[in-house]
């Protein structure tokens, strides 16, 4: 089945990417391993300053590994999905903070006890000894920064805007940060083959980066020439913006799949965002429908017709190709109704059953109704109304069960807000339904 024969597919990539970054770990292990001079009675000092070797290099492997892992290379996208790429991106944050500071802390260790100086001194001396290592200082004190701004509370505190260039700082950081890997570390000094495979890792990612980030989509955009039409207020905290462009069913895209959208407009220009398609391209037109959930998407309703945009992808694995079933049930909230009402029009046109809860909180028709309301024969439940003027959850698992009686009997796809999406996901978990038949999309790179 094509179905099966896709989620087959990303299994494998997931496990070979997986793979991949372990080989390359266990590589660097062996460069340090074989790199590192023995000694028939090693010190404490040498001890703590080989381990702060080995964190350093493998660190600066899973540092390499992040870019690569959202430097947007086709077959990683196609393989895993670029939110679960992001994801990974996040997870191994984590792991190259911990080895960054565990590089930075046994290297000062290792002087302290070769020296029997205080732990400043020992930094100084590190600072002051060793080649190239104000630069990586500076490097060193950024990917703290950007580490930091990740974390759960500061992130909430801070725009999309700020943590985005704050991020692009990380690049800065490891060009800071390669040249005291070369001219300090112990496993390249002396060993050839090992600075030849170094170059070549940084080399190989920076050209991956400089290709699928910049060059691709830059003449992308010179190629689709896509532009903004108008927008169209869809009612409150809601807005769609159509595009046109010459070549725009050339971009493939399928239902329920996203892009990365970069306005040529004041505001926007500096920063790309993530935006599902709500009608795909057709007749040289698309477009996507945004909630105002910040200060970029807030703006987004005074873009002016003719604004030149740049986009990347399309993206995404949250499509018809990861159902399994003929029955689907799609749950829409917020502005995930762009997504939904993309699947939803993808499903009746294939011939399958579809069931439509919309989840709304404005009076009135909610935001793209009446196009649901066209789709025959799809069943549409839109509940208007937040849970304390409704009286309860319409999302709970007997709301569920009573709205869509076969509901163990369908594949089910949510977008919209977090706090709905989860609240889907248990309930719907509660009544028996498998993980493998959930599919949520989460539309946040941050």
């Amino acid at each position: 089945m094509r179905i099966a024969g896709a989620r087959a597919s990303t299994r494998r990539g997931s496990g070979t990417l997986r793979v991949a970054i372990v080989a390359g770990s266990v590589i660097s292990v062996a460069m340090w391993w074989f790199g590192t001079p023995s000694t028939s009675h090693p010190t404490p000092a040498a001890t703590a300053t080989a381990l702060g070797e080995l964190a350093g290099m493998v660190g600066a492997f899973l540092i390499c590994a992040q870019v690569l892992l959202i430097a947007r290379i086709p077959w990683f996208e196609r393989a895993v999905g670029l939110d679960r790429l992001v994801s990974w991106h996040r997870t191994l944050g984590t792991t190259v903070l911990f080895l960054v500071i565990s590089h930075v802390l046994l290297m000062i260790l290792g002087i302290q006890l070769l020296t029997s100086s205080t732990p400043w001194s020992a930094t100084m001396t590190v600072l002051t000894s060793y080649p190239d290592m104000l630069a990586a200082l500076i490097g060193t004190l950024l990917f703290f920064a950007v580490g930091y701004s990740s974390a759960r509370i500061p992130r909430a505190r801070i725009s999309y805007e700020i943590w985005y260039w704050l991020h692009l700082t990380s690049y800065l950081a490891i060009f800071l940060t390669f040249f005291h890997e070369l001219s300090a570390g112990i496993a390249f000094i002396q060993n050839p083959f090992n600075r030849i495979l170094w170059i070549a890792l940084y080399l190989a990612t920076a050209s991956a980066l400089l290709t699928w980030r910049f060059i691709l989509p830059t003449l992308s955009a010179f190629r689709f020439r896509m532009r903004v039409t108008h927008v169209v207020d869809e009612g409150p905290g809601l807005h769609s913006v159509w595009l046109e462009g010459p070549h725009l069913s050339e971009l493939h895209a399928v239902a329920g799949q996203f892009m990365m959208f970069r306005f040529a407009s004041a505001g926007h220009f500096w920063s790309a965002h993530p935006f599902s398609l709500s009608r795909l391209p057709w007749d040289g037109r698309m477009r996507i429908t945004v909630g105002a959930l910040g200060d970029h998407t807030t703006l987004m309703r005074h873009l002016k017709p003719g604004t030149i945009v740049f986009a990347e992808g399309p993206f995404g694995h949250f499509t018809p190709d990861a159902s399994q079933r003929r029955k689907v049930l799609l749950i829409a909230g917020g502005a995930g109704i762009g997504p939904i009402l993309a699947l939803a029009k993808s499903f009746v046109a294939e011939g399958r059953d579809v069931v439509t809860i919309y989840r709304s909180s404005v009076d009135g028709p909610a935001p793209l109704e009446h196009e649901l309301r066209n789709l025959q024969p799809m069943r549409l439940h839109v509940v208007v109304g937040s849970r304390r003027s409704l009286g309860y959850d319409p999302l709970e698992p007997r709301r569920i069960r009573r709205a869509v009686k076969d509901i163990l009997e369908r594949e089910v796809y949510i977008c919209g807000p977090e706090a709905m999406g989860l609240t889907a996901e248990s309930s719907l978990s509660e009544i028996g339904l498998s993980s493998s038949l959930i599919h949520r999309e989460v539309l946040s790179l941050g």
